[in-house]
Order: C-alpha cells, then structure tokens, then sequence
C-alpha cells in the first residue's frame, strides 16, 4: 500500500527512528531486555539477563516474580481495585462484570481451594472450559501457587484431552457442566469422563456450573466449583517463582504425529509479552480491550489473560459464535463496551465482508482506536475493509505475525513506539529485539521479492524453553534447519522496503509440476477477485503432476455460481498467479469447514476430493459445511461419469 492513500495521522512516524531504535535493541540484547524486565514488579533481581546455550536460553535465572501478582495483586494496592476487569458476555447475552478486586478474590479462593486438593509448587493443572471468566481465573490461580497450567482448547475430543492429562501427568483438571455454541449445550462433562477412563495421575475434578445440565458426579473424585470456594479464603500470598520456572504448558495440534507441548518460562514470557503488548497495542488506562480467540490457544493466553491484565486494561470476554444469533453480534459488544482495541483474524474478516457492510452500520464503532489481525496473513481486500468499514479509515491495522512457540507478537506495526507507513498484507517490521531475517534453502539472505524461510537469528525472552519432556525433538524441530537460527516454518518475502510479507506455512505447499505454490499465495489471489469472500485451495493428487489445484469458494452476496464464472476466476488465478495456477475444479459453497478457532480445515476438503476418510471432527465448527462440500465434490463426479 502506498503511504499517500493512508489518511494523514497514520504517516507521522519517519521510518529512520525506527531504524535508529531497532538496530539499538539489537547491539546488546541483554542490555536491551534488562531495561524492559525493570518496568515489571520483581519479589527478587535476577543474577543475569540471559543463560543462553544454544538452543536452550534461560531468561533472568534468579530473578522472582508471580504472574497472578503482576495481573492482580498489584492493581489492587491502586486506585485500580474498583475498574473492571473483565467484561464478560454470553452466548445467550447473559452478563458478569468483575473489577480487580473481584478478580483478586475469586482467584485468591480457587487458589485456596487448589492447594487444599493438595496442588502444589510445580504441579500441572488441565483446565478444559469454555470461554467464561473462571477460565482466566483458573490460570492465575494456578499461577499464583507456583502450578503449571495446560489449558486444552474446549473443542478438543476426548481423547484429545487425556493425551494432554496423561503427557502432562496432571493432578487435578478444571472443567464446566457444559457450554453454549450456537444455541446448543456443548456436554463437556460427557466428554471428561470417557477421557478420564484412561488417566491414571487425575485425581480431583473440578466442575463449574455453567449450563445447569444434570452431568454424573463421580465420589471421592468429581467436585463442584462453588462449593469448594464457598468458604475458601481470600487471601493466599502469591508464592515467589524462579523467573526459568514453567508458567504453562500448552499444544499444538496438527494433521499428523503427537502434539507438542510448548513450554513457557514465567519471567522471560512476562516480560516479553508486557513490552510487546504495549508496542503493538498501546494500551492505556482507559482501554477496552477485546482479543476474540479462545484461551485454549497462545493468543488466548498471551492476549486475553496475561498482557492485558498486566497493563490493567479493562478486557472483553465472550462466549460464542462471531455471527450468532446474527451477524451483528460482534459490533454489538464493541458498541455496548465501548471497545478501544479490536483483535481478530482475517478468516473471521472474510466472514463478515460476505455478510456486507449494513451489518456494522447499524452500529456506533467510534470508541475504536486500534484494529488487530492475528492466526494467518490478511489478505489486501479484507485489510481494506476492516480498515475502511470498521476502523472508519481513522484506526491503524496491527497486522501481527507470531506463533506459540514465539510467545508473542513477533513482527508488527507497532502504534505504542510510533506507527510506521502500513502496506495491507503486510505485517511490515520486526519489534525491537527480533532480529528476523528471510533465507533461501542454503540459508543466504533473499533477494527482494524472492520467497525464503522466515528465521529468527537471536534468542528472545519470549521463546519457548523447549518441548515437554522432549528437548531433542525441539532441538530437530526448530534449530536443525539453519544453523544457529531458529526456523519458523513459515514462508516469507522482503519488500524493497524491508517489509516483511508472510506467505503460510512452508509444509502447505502445492507442486504443480515441479512448481511449489503456498495455500495462502493462491488462496489471496482467489479472494482478489470481487465476486469471492473467501476460499480454501487445496492440492489434489495427479499422476503426471503431481498435484493439482482445487478451489473451495465463497461467493459474495449478489454473484451466482456459474460455469461463466469459473471459467472468469481460473483466468484472474493464472493472470495473477501464472498459468501454472490453472485449477482443476472450482466448487461454489456457502460455508467452509473451520475449526471454532475460526481455521480453515483443509485436511478436510483434501481427504474429500481425494477419496480418503476425512479423519477426526471433533473440533469442527458445522458439520454441515463438509456435507456442503461433499455433496459439491459428488456431483462434480457424476457429470463426469455421465
């Protein structure tokens, strides 16, 4: 994007002093993230910054400090105790606001409570809840009595879970009756029990009452939440944590092999993620802030729980579908809240630009000053209209790459430094302290405009400190790729103006041919047509080719699916992309199979197009979006056969 066609108060900052501070943060590292670890309160000082032997670092050893201290306790020794802390909407519109003194005690009786189940310093803690304020209680919690938490996304299966319990070896396991999704109660309890058929180390449940369902009590093991903090008390000194202490142990999940258990330290990640959220985001005193993923994931936990609460912002959390009970749902909090800063991802985006704009209309977004994206790069077309249609052209897009194991936001516009020119898809410049770089398969620098793998070539206290229980598979994983340099896995490119343009996953990749073309690349391109909203691209297997291109798409409101316009959509695919980009077969759906994390499964459309069992489902948002697809894909086989 050029800089001229931005309004005026998103160009005030020179690129040079940028420049200027991000080849400082680099010259001394240690001396850079020492200065940023004294802005947070320390029970003790660390004996050094960094303890780094490749590629394990230790951030701060010897330094002491609790989280639950940092996000509650000492915002209630201000004027602070009284402001609210969490907002708290539900599916049905039911509403619960607690202020910090409120926060304060609710996480001083779990973590009573906790300890009288005898969960102690160093203990793992599941929690499988869904997005109520007792899953951010239950984390600090945790925190405060020096457990370390695994927080399991409420969508996950059964056996999801008690892989998660049983890697862990978690003592105790947070859990509700149930939860709200579109309507429909989500029987987590049902789910907890066939997982707990197979965990030997679980020994107490706890169960929040959320959905008022009768749900089976096991004796001596099954417990319920209030009941067990009815008379617990409301004051347990946070317990001082060595700063190389595991805060939490979270997993990603993929399409094949064990998940791995991320582990992040307590000090390092504070500090990284207090510094970064206040660069990226600006908080203030007066924010409202609202990151609409769920807790089960890094986002979740760096940018609903710990860094807003840190900062003492005022945050929204909410239980449901984006679009439920209509497609309004989420400019009506903003606008009932008075929201500042808006965080959210570009599949969600996508979504509402089909809906059209009379939906946001209808809604004052004035108290916006800071739009967000995270999950997956934001295509140009979805980065103007949330910038025109929601932001109302006057709010910077912080446009942020990272990933869990990072921690934190990694390259980003960052407003609270000074904004930098924006360009829409690009995530633009690394935050002080990241010393990223693109490399070609020999790990040379790229050249401008030329595809490489995204590295990180220095540690940052935000890093992860390995996988649970499997430090050679981190070592393979992330620092065998490229010497000295930790491999993100992504794709990326370098503008002429050292902008970085992130391009998916490198293991998402097509070869077409002997060509290789990422998913996003050719997914953006689809979406740059006006007649699409949104689209899945995935790789079906061909004899001679190799693979060939399937396209999944959404259509706009006001197009019709024709054979006019697959034919228009396949020559805009190969103008942008090249004639190599030619599909096989364009299907017209109404939906696409997402996770309720808001990610496209394209596992799923693979397996469907490929004549192969289509797998797991159990994090799937709306089954009906693979009948949908399937019955496109069937048709498609029978003109064929005809």
């Amino acid at each position: 994007m050029q800089t001229e066609s931005l309004p005026v108060e998103l160009r005030y900052w020179p690129i040079k002093r940028y420049r200027d501070i991000y080849k400082k943060s680099l010259d001394d590292i240690e001396e850079f993230w020492g200065q940023e670890a004294r802005k947070l309160e320390w029970f003790r000082t660390w004996d050094k910054v960094l303890d780094w032997d490749l590629p394990f670092a230790k951030w701060f050893p010897g330094g002491m400090l609790n989280a639950s201290y940092l996000c509650v306790d000492r915002h209630v020794k201000t004027w602070r105790r009284n402001k609210v802390a969490i907002y708290w909407e539900g599916e049905k519109g039911e509403e619960r606001t607690l202020s910090y003194s409120q926060l304060y005690r609710e996480v001083n009786r779990l973590a009573f409570a906790l300890q009288k189940l005898g969960v102690k310093d160093g203990d793992r803690v599941a929690i499988y809840l869904p997005m109520i304020p007792e899953l951010a209680i239950a984390m600090l919690a945790t925190a405060r009595i020096g457990a370390i938490h695994t927080v399991v996304f409420s969508g996950f299966s059964s056996i999801a879970l008690a892989d998660r319990i049983n890697d862990t070896e978690a003592k105790v396991l947070i859990t509700a009756d149930g939860g709200f999704r579109r309507g429909k109660i989500i029987r987590l309890k049902e789910l907890v029990d066939t997982a707990l058929e197979s965990t030997p180390s679980l020994e107490k449940v706890i169960i929040v009452k959320r959905t008022g369902q009768e749900i089976g009590m096991k004796e001596g093991r099954d417990l319920w939440y209030h009941e067990i903090i009815r008379d617990a008390e409301t004051n347990v000194p946070p317990l001082p944590i060595e700063s190389t202490h595991p805060l939490y142990i979270l997993y990603t999940s993929g399409t094949t092999g064990k998940p791995k258990g991320i582990v992040h330290s307590t000090g390092g990640y504070l500090v990284y993620i207090n510094s970064i959220y206040k660069w990226v985001f600006d908080i203030q005193e007066e924010s409202v802030y609202w990151c609409t993923a769920d807790v089960g994931w890094v986002t979740g936990h760096s940018s609903i729980v710990y860094a807003p609460l840190m900062h003492g912002a005022s945050i929204v959390i909410h239980e449901g579908a984006p679009d439920y009970p209509k497609p309004d749902r989420w400019w009506e909090i903003i606008e009932k809240y008075k929201v500042t800063i808006f965080y959210t991802s570009p599949t969600a985006i996508r979504m509402f630009m089909r809906y059209g704009e009379e939906w946001p209309k209808k809604h004052d977004l004035e108290s916006l000053t800071i739009l967000g994206s995270v999950g997956e790069s934001i295509n140009p077309e979805a980065w103007m209209w949330y910038f025109k249609k929601i932001g109302g052209e006057r709010c910077p897009i912080v446009d942020t790459w990272w990933q869990t194991e990072t921690g934190g936001v990694m390259i980003s516009p960052a407003p609270g430094i000074g904004l930098v020119p924006l360009k829409p898809g690009s995530a633009t410049l690394p935050l002080p302290g990241i010393d990223a770089e693109v490399v070609d398969e020999n790990g040379r620098p790229t050249s401008t405009g030329v595809r490489g793998y995204l590295i990180i070539k220095k540690p940052w206290p935000g890093m992860l400190m390995t996988l649970y229980r499997d430090p050679e598979r981190y070592k393979q994983a992330y620092w065998s790729r490229f010497p000295n340099a930790f491999y993100t896995g992504d794709y990326c490119m370098m503008d002429e103006d050292e902008y970085f343009w992130l391009l998916g996953r490198a293991d998402e990749v097509l070869k077409i041919a002997g060509h290789r073309m990422g998913t996003m690349e050719l997914e953006s391109a689809i979406v740059s047509h006006p007649a699409v909203a949104e689209a899945a691209v995935i790789g079906k297997p061909h004899e001679i080719k190799g693979e060939t291109i399937v396209v999944f798409a959404i259509l706009k409101q006001g197009y019709s699916p024709s054979e006019e316009l697959k034919k228009d959509l396949t020559g805009h695919l190969r103008k942008i992309v090249g004639p190599v980009a030619t599909p096989e077969q364009i299907y017209f759906v109404s939906k696409l199979p997402k996770t309720r994390s808001g990610k496209i499964m394209r596992r799923v459309l693979k397996a469907l197009v490929s004549d192969k069992p289509i797998g797991d489902l159990t994090t799937l948002e709306d089954k009906a979006s693979v009948e949908e697809a399937k019955r496109a894909y069937e048709e498609f086989k029978r003109i064929m056969t005809q």
